[in-house]
């Protein structure tokens, strides 16, 4: 049990924050419409707070996905968030959580910094969470629904795999793989002149499972259509049993986006145009999509991400987890907090850990098991132990420290 802490208690300030630079080996590269990559890139935040203790956040930026590059998030990290972390003294878990949520979304010129603000906003939960002695669970109670919290969607939510855009015989090698373990959702990439022929075999190999929904095929086109070839694909696979086709067109394309949901019966799921709640307003307002892709390092950190879910719960829109490629054991462990948060999950990725990457930062890996399963979270901060020794080794810069 946790020690139960006042309100008076004496406030805890943060001494310093390092910012950690890595390149992972990954054991194949993995390829979509957007873009390709063999390494893993992960920027990792590490906040250490006046008694010592330290906490560790994980972002992916991705100029494709939020608009930002590498370099824009750690500019940010040093520019917008310290200056927010040196006034940051929480008394209490409450207090941490509060000020870890009124963290922006975007700095003041209107830019979106929801990559840096996810690696920083982890690392004040994770630290704030084991000094306080208190479970991320705490932050269901703070966002005040009663719906939202333990077990979420533990029972239910099964890790998906996800096929890289492949030839149709690899697309089949690597579906009868991941069969072998169970795996009862199935994410394919598709954008480009093999399309038909890559379905084609998904639905081959996926036979009868597929036809009678004991497993599901899901595909992600990474905005390579315009409105014309979405249409004309949609319909044309609209025989096979696809449970939803993820970003088809451009994200800002909101005009298109609305145009396409009249003229298809297959569910569409918004990812690179699901950013900011602005985003979310928009693509409600418009009808443009039934499915919402969230995305932690995507859509700011845990707290930004659960308030997207509650927006799509209140307007009757599917939620999908979804994951950086290359993420490490620790924004992994954020995806789980957020599934043991969150009921009603439909679609679940990330987790892959030792499948995808040579090396992780953390000294016992994340990995889904068989089936698609996965033991939850527990404990304090993110619950996972980070090893000092393997952020060095991994470390494609050297580390940036700031003391406060």
């Amino acid at each position: 049990m946790g020690r139960t802490i006042s309100p008076m208690s004496r406030p805890i300030p943060i001494a310093r924050l390092t910012i950690w630079q890595l390149a992972i080996p990954m054991k194949q590269s993995f390829r979509h419409a957007t873009a390709e990559r063999s390494v893993s890139e992960p920027l990792i935040v590490a906040v250490e707070l006046s008694d010592g203790t330290v906490g560790y956040g994980e972002t992916h930026p991705r100029t494709y996905v939020t608009g930002e590059s590498m370099e824009d998030a750690i500019r940010s990290v040093r520019e917008v968030f310290v200056p927010l972390l040196v006034e940051m003294r929480p008394a209490n878990f409450g207090e941490a959580i509060e000020a870890a949520g009124g963290l922006p979304l975007v700095d003041s010129t209107g830019k979106v910094i929801t990559a840096a603000r996810a690696a920083v906003e982890l690392a004040v939960l994770d630290a704030y969470s084991r000094s306080f002695e208190r479970s991320l669970e705490t932050i269901a109670g703070w966002l005040g629904e009663s719906w939202l919290g333990p077990p979420g969607s533990v029972s239910t939510a099964r890790f998906s795999g996800v096929v890289s855009g492949e030839s149709p015989e690899r697309v089949a090698r690597s579906i009868r793989k991941m069969r072998l373990l169970r795996l009862p959702h199935f994410k394919l990439k598709v954008g480009d002149a093999d399309d038909d022929a890559r379905i084609a075999a998904a639905v081959r190999v996926l036979g009868r499972g597929l036809q009678k929904g004991k497993v599901t095929l899901r595909l992600d086109a990474n905005e390579a259509w315009t409105l014309e070839e979405a249409s004309a694909k949609l319909e044309a696979w609209e025989a096979y049993p696809i449970s939803s086709v993820e970003q088809p067109l451009g994200k800002h394309a909101m005009d298109d986006w609305a145009t396409l949901a009249t003229r298809t019966n297959l569910p569409l799921m918004a990812d690179e145009s699901l950013v900011t709640p602005e985003d979310a307003e928009t693509l409600i307002a418009r009808r443009a999509a039934s499915g919402f892709n969230i995305r932690i390092s995507k859509n700011g950190g845990l707290i930004p991400a659960i308030k997207l879910a509650m927006m799509a719960r209140k307007h009757h829109i599917q939620c999908q987890l979804g994951c950086m490629v290359g993420e490490t054991s620790l924004l992994s462990a954020a995806g789980r907090w957020f599934l043991q948060l969150v009921p009603g999950v439909t679609f679940v990725e990330g987790s892959f850990g030792s499948f995808l990457l040579k090396d992780d930062v953390v000294r016992r890996g994340l990995r889904f098991g068989w089936a698609g399963r996965w033991t939850p979270m527990s404990g304090h901060g993110l619950g996972m132990t980070v090893d000092v020794a393997r952020l060095a080794s991994l470390s494609d810069h050297s580390p940036v420290a700031i003391v406060f």
